[in-house]
């Protein structure tokens, strides 16, 4: 996935051009004149969403990376519902136990889907997690390790584990040898934010 965070839209044309059709944005208010602007490309929330931002994201985005809480479910289930949709979400996981990032806690994981699994307007498909920050991607190894056997021993009904998104730029060789079906590049694409 080409992440497009600060990316201005003459270079996500060229990346269109280019045959790139799986897009992430951090931000939703980013996002919104992106996908207007590309509505051929998939777009995917990667940040973490608020609440009150609900209403915005449930028809526009065709997966949501960071369901993290049981509060954003059930508002992600009751604007769903009242628009007539299915929302695809992955559960974010805190593998790395940071205070500072969302997520639920690995151990929390199975109980936290099995009620989520309950919501007739959400459709878990996945995990993702971001391993805490680290110079040499040999060093995340084994939060992506972690991230794996959590995600091979989900058997939940209602839950189909198929995505597992991690891994980014820095780290993504590494994640991918550790089993992710779903990495987020965005610097190696287009260059070091400003």
């Amino acid at each position: 996935m080409a992440v497009t965070k600060t990316v201005p839209p003459e270079v996500i044309a060229q990346a269109v051009s280019c045959g790139l059709t799986l897009f992430g944005e951090n931000r939703v208010q980013e996002a919104l004149p992106k996908i207007e602007r590309f509505p051929q490309a998939e777009w995917h929330l990667i940040g973490r969403l608020q609440t009150n931002k609900v209403r915005a994201v449930v028809s526009r985005f065709a997966l949501i990376h960071s369901l993290d809480r049981w509060k954003l479910a059930a508002e992600l289930q009751e604007r769903a519902k009242q628009q007539g949709q299915t929302v695809r979400v992955l559960v974010q996981v805190n593998i790395g136990r940071e205070p500072q990032k969302g997520g639920v806690l690995p151990e929390e994981v199975p109980d936290f889907l099995r009620e989520v699994a309950q919501l007739s307007h959400l459709r878990v498909e996945g995990l993702m997690a971001i391993p805490p920050a680290a110079c040499d991607p040999e060093e995340a190894r084994p939060y992506f390790r972690a991230m794996y056997q959590l995600f091979r021993s989900i058997d939940i009904p209602g839950i189909e584990m198929k995505t597992l998104s991690m891994g980014m730029s820095a780290d993504y060789v590494v994640a991918v040898e550790e089993g992710a079906n779903l990495v987020r590049v965005g610097s190696l694409l287009f260059g070091e934010r400003s």
